[in-house]
């Protein structure tokens, strides 16, 4: 990880509303960058979710992103919060929970980190949110057990815990089980919870190819527009990373299968050392085949939304 130093831009607006933009922000580019394989984005639609149920769910969570970068804890309960915002703007579903799951512990080290307007880091950044979700606590395991119902998601069960089944919730209690100690159990099977538990690592090195995106020091050389940025930053995350949502939804062979694809992509502009723009081509035909198939990498673009959210935090612009 890079130890740039990064200042912020906040004009006269408070801290926690430069926050809570850079976050609204970061959902909104994510979604609209194409094309982006299997995702929904400003040209494709699923049948019952749509590209705008992502734009409602960005603007409506406004006051909990602002809320948490006052805040030292309480993580579970602004992912709750956050579901519960998003479920009243908008009726597409689970638009952006694993997005939630990060963006809480990155938007409450935000507000610690740069309280004082000073240059910080990315490590320090992401440090900090470790930090943070290790101080977990059993009301913060409680209060994310209560968003499954409410986001609509589909789950592995846990090793010890149904997340389906709300006699768990007492079972947490009596374990005392934090939320960092549940996402411990799921790291093996899930990369949102795997990022929890290994620093934010994945989040940190796509903020850092967005950031080098911005500023044409990409090889494979990509221009400097953040929507062939944000696609690049999601195919080499995809290429790098088996999506566990796909896992989920479907088998580890399938996700296997969508990762290698991405990985022949980019051996194919490595191979040939042309433009990124010449493997375009290759990107829509993955992304329409994943499309047909219902094939969505989720985790992915969680992954690419915290990434945006610390590159834009660090002072990118477009």
């Amino acid at each position: 990880m890079k130890d740039s130093l990064y200042a912020i831009d906040r004009g006269n607006y408070p801290l926690p509303s430069y926050i809570a933009r850079c976050a609204q922000l970061a959902m909104c580019l994510e979604v609209s960058a194409s094309p982006k394989p299997g995702n929904i984005d400003r040209h494709n639609d699923y049948e019952d979710t749509r590209y705008e149920h992502f734009l409602a769910s960005a603007t409506g969570i406004y006051p909990v992103i602002e809320e948490v970068s006052s805040e030292t804890k309480g993580i579970g309960r602004f992912i709750r919060n956050a579901v519960t915002e998003s479920a009243r703007w908008q009726r597409g579903g689970n638009t952006h929970f694993g997005a939630f799951i990060l963006l809480m512990p990155l938007a409450m080290a935000a507000g610690e980190i740069l309280q004082e307007d000073e240059p910080f880091t990315i490590q320090q950044l992401v440090e900090c949110a470790y930090r943070i979700v290790k101080n977990t606590d059993t009301s913060d395991s409680v209060n994310f057990y209560s968003c499954f119902e409410a986001a609509a998601v589909k789950v592995n069960p846990a090793d010890e815990f149904d997340l389906q089944n709300q006699e768990a919730i007492d079972e947490l209690n009596e374990k005392d089980m934090s939320l960092y100690k549940l996402m411990d159990i799921a790291r093996g099977y899930d990369l949102i919870a795997n990022e929890w538990v290994t620093g934010f690592k994945r989040c940190a090195n796509c903020a850092e190819i967005i950031i080098d995106g911005m500023n044409g020091n990409l090889n494979p050389k990509v221009k400097t527009d953040i929507n062939d940025v944000t696609v690049y930053a999601f195919l080499k995350t995809l290429a790098e990373n088996e999506d566990t949502f796909i896992s989920t939804k479907y088998d580890d062979e399938t996700a296997t299968y969508v990762s290698g694809q991405a990985k022949l992509i980019f051996g194919e502009i490595y191979k040939t050392n042309e433009d990124f723009n010449t493997i375009l081509p290759l990107i829509k035909k993955l992304d329409e085949e994943l499309l047909e198939r219902k094939i969505n990498p989720g985790s992915t673009a969680d992954i690419v939304i915290a990434g945006l959210f610390i590159s834009l935090l660090a002072g990118v612009r477009f």
